[in-house]
């Protein structure tokens, strides 16, 4: 067996030494990328979804990951509200929100 074969236990290992902050920030990173890639389709109701999910997970990292990096995030975040704003008032301003089921 070679020493590259991917074990159970190696596998459980790795899970193990992985840090919650880093896969919350590479979600984070993701949602960004998909926001753009949604806005550029006229996509602002998945867009919107996407930006309101990386503000609420920002706050999760707080005192949890570098100043320098939560500046970064916080300033795609706001990038990102800005460019749905600009999406918005170029004539899609009917899809700003995203669709809701009725409540009964």
């Amino acid at each position: 067996m070679a020493d590259d074969d991917l074990t159970p236990e190696k596998l459980a290992e790795q899970i193990r030494q992985l840090k919650i902050e880093d896969i919350v920030l590479s979600t984070v990173s993701t949602l960004g990328q998909l926001a753009y890639a949604k806005l550029e389709g006229g996509e602002l109701g998945q867009a919107r979804l996407a930006i309101d999910s990386i503000a609420a997970l920002l706050g999760t990292l707080e005192g949890q990951v570098e100043e320098q990096v939560q500046r970064d995030f916080k300033q795609l975040l706001a990038n990102l509200r800005l460019a749905f704003a600009d999406a918005a008032a170029k004539g899609d301003a009917g899809a700003t929100a995203p669709p809701t089921e009725p409540i009964e």
